[in-house]
């Protein structure tokens, strides 16, 4: 029944014409928005600048990241395009036989304005982004707004590529938040952070993205997502919530002769990618009020209580077992298992056998004992194939600390297994940054150190194998059972995802081959729970997708796997058939049984998409 009302609601909005246009301006907070304590900055995008590219079309999104005119002193635009092209690169395939803008997706002007301001969750120490892009090619009779999370702990733009890149060119708006996470890092060297504008301000000079209690000014770097003490993504769901409250406020600033935009003439559709992904889902189970007509959510981080695995136990054990396994002759060809910087993987396998961890003796034997860990806890060949990338670019332990922090709400200064971030000098030591690393550390950085020159440091020691005495501190404070193990898992349980509404279209796109957030531990738990709850969700396991279409450039990646955001986009685009063209909602769906693009350019055919 409240399906039928919101679309009787929608087919009765007076089609008026076009939109108010605003300069770019700081506007105080509306009282719809107590949210919002402070200025929503707004900013139009025209002519040689866009909402979707900030004017670099497809060839400069790929292009080499674009220069500041001054690198320490980026001006707000500066900033705002490189965030936008650095964001695009992290999350897309933009190679010369990726196929993006030709087989698939592409990257049209699209003039209109920005609103964006710090939003806060009730009780949170620290306050979050939220963003909202107006086309000026709004569609009137079709008001449509896109809500979505950033991906990983990216910043504010970290999910144009797939929410922005779909919704504005159908006329949607698109509203952003960055959950709690992204990149105003807060550096105690010379006490500053982000604004508002992305530029570098001191503490008290203005209101900050993050800005985290005193401490010397040797106390390092501080991130948002991992020191602010709040655990954000306990509260993923509703800074996805919140952020489509404020897209509907704004849209009443952006169209007031169409206002007021609520949820029953606004058609609200939530999408999110990997961490974002598990955010929208998150919202749709705290979805009380009905703000969402439908979800989309790609290879989610989603954690479910007493089902599947949570991302923090099987990643800590990927950190410790897997630079083993990986040795294994049945890896020999895998991309990046065999890179210079896995020369150390089998001293790790040494170091399990010396510990009574490996029964076995010999190199060979001790990785198959290794493999056969981790085959019986859950991982496929596949997963381990893929994740031997992940495992040479450290990423298992740069997650875990750091998300071992955020578990706790720990500080920069009391991080758990005493690791902690500081600007890297290029010999790889702690150091001081300079002016202009700390200018691009906003519109560069993925989120969570270490890289962009700043150094995860700490927990190792100086045996042959160093971080083994910090990954397997992190692993203890899964494994125990003392104060502080109990308040991780207390964190970790806080994040788990609630049943949606069944009425809700929901609909989860994964890769079969991802290994950074495997199948087996997110994606098909929480669909088994769904059906088992009486929901109806549909379900693609995409055949040699995985994680990082921004990887498929690399070595032999691209010609082994296909690019996931083109199923996403597919999957966007039945939704809206559904609630813009009354299609109906199938009740399954035939997964596209796709083939790796190997050597050549990607076609279409390789997607099976029809």
């Amino acid at each position: 029944m409240n399906a039928f009302l919101k679309r009787l609601t929608l087919m009765l909005v007076p089609a008026l014409a076009g939109g108010a246009v605003h300069a770019a301006a700081a506007e105080p907070a509306m009282p719809s928005i107590d949210f919002v304590p402070g200025e929503v900055r707004v900013t139009t995008h025209r002519d040689h600048d866009d909402l979707l590219s900030a004017g670099l079309g497809l060839a400069g999104l790929a292009g080499a990241p674009v220069p500041f005119a001054d690198p320490a002193r980026p001006t707000p635009q500066e900033l705002r395009r490189r965030a936008i092209q650095m964001n695009w690169k992290g999350i897309a395939d933009l190679g010369p036989l990726g196929g993006y803008g030709q087989v698939y997706g592409g990257v049209p002007a699209v003039p209109g304005r920005e609103y964006q301001a710090f939003a806060w969750i009730p009780g949170a120490h620290q306050p979050h982004r939220v963003l909202l892009q107006a086309p000026d090619g709004f569609d009137k009779d079709k008001r449509c707004l896109v809500v979505t999370a950033s991906s990983g702990s990216r910043g504010i733009y970290g999910a144009i590529a797939l929410a922005g890149a779909w919704g504005l060119p159908k006329g949607c708006a698109v509203a952003y938040t960055d959950k709690g996470a992204g990149s105003g890092f807060f550096d105690y060297t010379d006490d500053s952070g982000v604004a508002l504008d992305g530029r570098r301000a001191k503490r008290g000079e203005a209101p900050l993205e993050f800005t985290p209690p005193p401490l010397p000014a040797g106390a390092g770097i501080a991130v948002k997502h991992l020191h602010s003490g709040d655990n954000p993504e306990a509260d993923w769901g509703r800074h996805v919530l919140q952020a489509a409250r404020f897209g509907l406020a704004m849209l009443d600033r952006a169209y007031p002769e169409l206002a007021p935009f609520t949820a029953k003439n606004t058609r609200i559709i939530a999408t999110g990618l990997s961490n974002g992904g598990g955010a929208v889902l998150q919202a749709a189970g705290l979805d009380d009020e009905q703000l969402l007509d439908g979800v989309v959510a790609l290879e989610p981080n989603v954690q479910l209580a007493g089902q599947g695995r949570k991302l923090y136990d099987y990643a800590t054990e990927a950190a410790i077992w897997l630079p083993c396994a990986l040795t294994g002759a049945r890896f020999d060809a895998v991309p990046f298992a065999r890179a210079p910087m896995t020369r150390d993987w089998p001293q790790r396998c040494a170091s399990l056998h010396a510990q009574g961890l490996l029964e076995s003796a010999t190199p060979a034997t001790q990785a198959a004992e290794a493999y056969e860990h981790l085959r019986a806890s859950g991982w496929t060949e596949a997963a381990m194939q893929v994740a031997a990338t992940s495992t040479a670019f450290d990423l298992w332990r740069a997650i875990t600390a750091g998300y071992a922090s955020a578990y706790l709400r720990r500080g920069t200064a009391n991080m758990p297994c005493g690791f902690h971030y500081a600007a890297a000098t290029p010999e790889g030591t702690p150091g001081i940054a300079d002016a202009a690393s700390r200018a691009a550390w906003w519109s560069d950085s993925a989120g969570i150190p270490p890289g962009n020159g700043i150094g995860l440091f700490g927990g190792t020691d100086g045996s042959a194998d160093p971080t083994l005495v910090g990954e397997q501190c992190l692993r203890a404070l899964w494994d125990g059972d003392d104060a502080t193990a109990q308040a991780l898992h207390a964190g970790v349980e806080a994040t788990v995802a609630r049943l949606p509404r069944e009425d809700l279209p929901l609909w989860v796109v994964h890769g079969a081959d991802d290994g950074l957030l495997p199948t087996a531990f997110t994606s098909e738990p929480y669909i088994a729970w769904l059906r088992a709850a009486g929901r109806r969700p549909l379900y693609w396991k995409v055949p040699h997708a995985q994680h990082f279409d921004a990887f498929l450039p690399l070595p032999g990646f691209g010609e082994r796997h296909l690019p996931l955001l083109p199923y996403g986009y597919a999957a966007l685009d039945r939704l809206w058939a559904h609630l813009f063209e009354n299609a109906p909602w199938p009740v399954d769906i035939r997964t596209p049984s796709g083939h790796p693009r190997g050597e050549q350019v990607l076609t279409r055919a390789a997607l099976d998409l029809k």
